[in-house]
């Protein structure tokens, strides 16, 4: 197990309040099975184990099937996704590797196919916060369990 490098609450916990404050928010926006597998989604393709760890946990307390959880790496193969579920993901998918762009105008396709334009940008929204939590996480090591987390907000 890594040691944390820094905790940001204590470092900065009047930004981290309201860096909290607007996340919640944000989640708030979108249907709760959605973000929660947009969130994990990011997480994956940013090797956040604390994030993964946080909203699986947080997906199956909101009713999250198995089995749509542990097909999520592969979920253009797998059939248990709706056509707005995957617009979502393939959303995140080129939102959260920006750098190699070449899925963008796929992914914004099936995004206004799915989505209203306040829809896009919430969605939008979301995966710009949990690119940030996994980067705060992963860049200063934390590990935050899901209750610890919620006594944050």
């Amino acid at each position: 197990m890594t040691t944390v490098k820094l905790n940001p609450y204590a470092a900065a916990p009047q930004l981290m309040k309201t860096w909290t404050t607007a996340s919640v928010a944000i989640a708030e926006s979108l249907e709760p099975s959605l973000i929660e597998l947009v969130k994990i989604r990011a997480s994956q393709i940013n090797g956040c184990a604390n994030c993964i760890n946080m909203h699986t946990i947080e997906a199956r307390a909101k009713g999250e099937s198995e089995q749509r959880l542990y097909l999520l790496a592969a979920w253009r193969e797998a059939p248990c996704y709706t056509e707005r579920e995957r617009a979502a993901l393939a959303w995140t998918d080129a939102l959260t590797r920006l750098s190699q762009g070449h899925e963008h105008a796929a992914a914004y396709a099936a995004l206004q196919a799915q989505f209203t334009e306040e829809e896009q940008v919430k969605l939008t929204l979301m995966i710009n916060v949990i690119n940030g939590w996994n980067r705060l996480a992963v860049g200063f090591s934390l590990w935050i369990e899901p209750e610890e987390a919620r006594a944050l907000v």
